[in-house]
């Protein structure tokens, strides 16, 4: 129980660290010649204080081991021998029960090499490595790194892009007067503490509703029953379940985890991939698939094999069988739970969210799932009060299933706003909303039927009730087409109001006067006097939309924001800049990141200036480049008008 308890002790340190993580080491490459033909590759790794990189050399079951390889597609070298490491350090480590092998502070690697062409070209290496602390662990599945024969060192650093490419990166970089002043507040603040709250509930929501599917409600007194009585006494009984809970909660923690990599990796990676056109299209698609899925045309499910191996594995007994009872858990309600998570993963990827908001709803989720199995086996005499299993289950489904059919239409949405294509504009995503709406409450009063549905003999309350909210639903989105209203109930769903079939004045939210190129906007500002607002959002960003239509929409912010030159730069615009535009940019870590589209080269600037790559985020500027206040994000209304009075008031100072 201990090794447990301290594994994950472990998980929840990575969860808390990596979200956040930057490169744990630098890598430096140079060549030594030994003779004529023979030379020695050396890399060096410079690692930041606490953090450890793991020797080559590793027994099985242990951390992951430093793996280095060259590649030589023309076979302009041999390698002679392996690759050579420094000394290491030795230490037993808990978490793996074992002693390991390590280096801390530096790494030193040497690779001999014999030249078979007098062609000296660049070598590629790829590391593949890990590096852990106390209490975290990042793996880096494969780095490059280049050797060149100069005899000066070459690092990351050093790897030069064109000047033309420095020019212009230089030209991103805003030069702020009074950085220290504001900025350094922004880094974690009780608004994004409770966002993760937020996030862990909507999560545990999302689990409730699981509980009241087909697939899982039915397995909560089974497997009560199984925990109360195939244990020789009630109290160990009670102890294996809470321990199954427990497993339950950490399985869909350990899912969320491959997501903080690709954060460790790059913080711009997963906004990167949530505004894709063609994975919002993919995600459109599968919403479908989930939607057909729960009206009951198919089932999803993963492959018996897997369920049967778990199911067999569970017979073990002991910590090891409970686990593999939670594992079979997981996968046999996969055909309900699968679409949930869906929209779970999707959502907590979306231009505003990112790996550690996924963990807390994964866990949420998890949390809620596990509570009945451990409440029951506690109360066992509280089964007795649970509903029989029934129609009203496949009834949780379908309407689920409308629902997949409303989200999907979300995704497609964003592809549409971000490529520009124009097809799914305000006025036919609402109508298309409407249609949902009005089939759902067709169906609840048993008008529309699917395939698992047994006959209604007598609508109940909430089959009236739901339905009846179905229809006003739907009715209020009628209301909102005919007069164009602001649909605040479709807040971050519905494409914004500019966005529209219908001619506006300006291409802005809620019609103000706004640039989408910073130059054009800050000239615009130096020749009127007046303050910057500038504006970093997104065309699939849900919270840009719940900010313009909740809280800027109010006539006291939109008053404010009319004194301001408002500069809204899409960070997800994927069109192309021209040619002479493009260019690339270096990072600090050396590493070099192609600048082709709008999107990337604003992204790039909120990087450069501000360190974050989220959004909404609002920065108030003088048109000399002066913060007028701490740059703002996601809140509510009142907070905000304080926000932009306080920009004012020192800017008219």
């Amino acid at each position: 129980m201990n090794k447990l308890l301290a594994t994950l002790t472990f998980l929840i340190g990575i969860v808390l660290q990596l979200s956040a993580q930057e490169s744990t080491l630098l890598w430096e490459t140079h060549i030594e010649q030994d003779n004529a033909s023979e030379y020695v590759l050396v890399l060096k790794a410079s690692l930041k204080e606490g953090w450890h990189l793991y020797s080559q050399h590793l027994p099985e079951g242990g951390p992951l081991a430093t793996e280095i390889s060259f590649e030589n597609p023309e076979g302009n070298f041999l390698l002679l021998g392996e690759t050579q490491q420094g000394k290491t350090q030795h230490s037993y480590e808990e978490i793996f029960d074992m002693e390991t092998a390590y280096f801390e502070k530096e790494a030193i690697f040497r690779q001999r090499i014999s030249l078979t062409s007098d062609t000296k070209t660049p070598i590629k290496a790829i590391a593949a490595y890990q590096t852990c602390n106390d209490v975290a662990c990042t793996f880096e599945p494969g780095e490059e790194l280049m050797f060149f024969f100069e005899n000066t060192p070459v690092t990351d650093q050093q790897k030069t892009v064109g000047a033309d490419s420095k020019a212009q990166t230089e030209a991103l970089n805003l030069k702020l007067k009074n950085s220290e002043e504001f900025l350094d507040s922004n880094s974690k603040t009780k608004k994004e503490d409770k966002d993760l709250t937020t996030l862990f509930l909507l999560g545990f929501f999302g689990g409730l509703i699981a509980l009241l599917t087909p697939c899982v409600f039915p397995m909560i007194p089974l497997t009560v029953s199984f925990f109360t009585k195939q244990t020789k006494n009630r109290r160990k009984g009670i102890s294996n379940a809470l321990l199954y809970g427990l497993f339950i909660t950490g399985i869909y923690l350990l899912l969320s985890l491959p997501f903080h990599f690709l954060d460790s990796l790059d913080p711009e990676i997963l906004n990167s991939i949530s505004t894709n056109v063609w994975l919002n299209v993919f995600f459109f698609v599968i919403f479908l698939f989930f939607a057909i899925s729960f009206f009951g045309y198919f089932d999803l499910t993963l492959p018996h094999s897997w369920s049967n191996k778990m199911d067999n594995a569970s017979n073990i007994g002991g910590i090891v069988g409970t686990f593999f009872m939670a594992l079979t858990l997981a996968i046999v309600s996969f055909s309900c739970t699968g679409p949930i998570l869906g929209s779970l993963l999707v959502g907590a990827l979306s231009s505003d969210g990112g790996a550690l908001q996924l963990t807390f709803g994964m866990v949420g989720f998890g949390t809620a799932l596990a509570l009945p199995f451990t409440l029951f086996a506690l109360f066992p005499n509280w089964l007795n009060t649970l509903p029989k299993s029934g129609g009203w289950l496949n009834t949780v489904k379908v309407v689920l299933g409308f629902l997949e059919i409303a989200l999907a239409l979300k995704f497609l949405s964003n592809a549409d706003m971000v490529a520009h294509w124009g097809v799914l504009k305000r006025e036919v995503f609402v109508g298309l909303w409407i249609l949902v709406f009005i089939g759902l409450a067709l169906y609840l009063i048993g008008k529309i039927k699917f395939p698992h549905d047994a006959p209604i003999q007598k609508l109940s309350g909430v089959r009236i009730a739901s339905g009846t909210a179905s229809f006003l639903f739907a009715a209020y989105l009628i209301s909102g087409l005919l007069f164009n209203t602001s649909l605040n109930a479709l807040s971050g769903f519905a494409p914004p109001k500019f966005y529209s079939l219908q001619k506006t004045k300006t291409a802005c939210p809620l019609e103000l006067n706004c640039f989408k190129d910073f130059e054009e906007g800050r000239a615009h500002a130096k020749s009127v006097q007046k303050p910057i607002l500038l504006d970093f959002t997104g065309w699939a960003c849900v919270n840009c939309r719940k900010m313009e239509e909740n809280v800027w929409s109010t006539p006291e912010v939109y008053k404010e924001l009319e004194k301001f030159v408002l500069i809204s730069l899409y960070v997800d615009d994927r069109k192309e800049l021209p040619k002479e535009l493009q260019f690339d940019y270096q990072k600090a870590n050396g590493k070099i990141k192609k600048i082709r589209t709008v999107g990337s080269k604003w992204a790039t600037l909120q990087a450069i200036n501000f360190a974050t790559a989220s959004q909404p985020f609002y920065v108030q500027l003088s048109p000399d480049m002066e913060l007028l206040n701490h740059p703002e994000k996601y809140t509510d209304k009142r907070s905000y008008l304080k926000w932009l009075q306080e920009g004012l008031e020192r800017f008219e100072k």
